[in-house]
């Protein structure tokens, strides 16, 4: 049985007096949630704080990027050994809207992936189609390009620990969600290429979560799916009130 995940993502969003409030607020409610690996994403600048604010809680913090280098002069940019040492356990690596804005590609994402292997940091992959991409059919192509690629070379030992993310880019910040079924298809179809990649075992032991607009509503439908493995949250994270429903999700 696979543990799920909860991870939020809060982008480029709230002020240091408004994290410090979410944090305490956050940790008490969910204090007694053991079911679920629970992961809060947050602007580099918050990660120690937070770090320290969910000491002894269910809660993880995760970083939002990071670069493949440990070390440089790479003005701006901040490494696995840097994460590491906050005391971070998880980082969000190609994210639809790093790729749109920021130039990510399929080899750099696979950099990075290797880069927080190497640093004992958990990569969670964003792998997903444009609305383009599928009204034109190519929805199980784009996977398929963005695992072979961004996890090439990889041995299963370390795919294992690895989480993915299906984000359908066209489902993001738009209110739409993939309905549970078109969610169920496209998270078959990446336990099946993972599958021919690493092998049936590994393949059933990597967590696979849905990240398209993800909110209390919906989210007990889609949990209830059999290969999705939890959700990637944006919006909905940054009240700790939503995200807390989402957390305690109904199958």
């Amino acid at each position: 049985m696979r543990r799920p995940v909860i991870a939020g993502n809060w982008k480029m969003h709230k002020e240091f007096s408004e994290v410090v409030s979410y944090a305490t607020r956050f940790a008490k409610a969910i204090s007694d949630v053991r079911d679920s690996d629970i992961i809060i994403c947050p602007p580099f600048i918050y990660l120690r704080t937070l770090v320290e604010a969910f000491k002894d809680t269910p809660v993880s913090v995760g970083a939002q990027m990071m670069y493949w280098e440990d070390k440089g002069a790479y003005t701006g940019e901040i490494s696995g050994p840097m994460l590491k040492s906050t005391g971070v356990e998880y980082v969000i690596i190609g994210h639809s809207e790093r790729r749109q804005y920021f130039g990510e590609t399929d080899d750099t994402v696979n950099l990075r992936i290797k880069a927080a292997l190497r640093n004992h940091i958990i990569p969670i992959l964003c792998v997903g189609e444009t609305l383009e991409q599928r009204e034109n059919s190519e929805t199980f192509d784009v996977i398929d390009r963005q695992l072979l690629q961004g996890l090439d070379s990889l041995e299963a030992a370390s795919a294992e620990s690895i989480i993915v993310a299906y984000e359908p880019v066209w489902a993001i910040g738009t209110g739409k969600t993939a309905t549970p079924e078109i969610a169920q298809e496209v998270h078959e179809r990446i336990r099946h290429v993972l599958s021919s990649m690493f092998g049936s075992h590994t393949a059933e032991e990597i967590r696979i979560l849905y990240g398209g607009s993800v909110k209390p509503d919906n989210v007990d439908e889609l949990m209830r799916q059999k290969d999705i493995d939890g959700a990637l949250v944006g919006g909905a994270s940054l009240d700790p009130e939503s995200f807390e429903r989402i957390v305690r999700y109904k199958e």
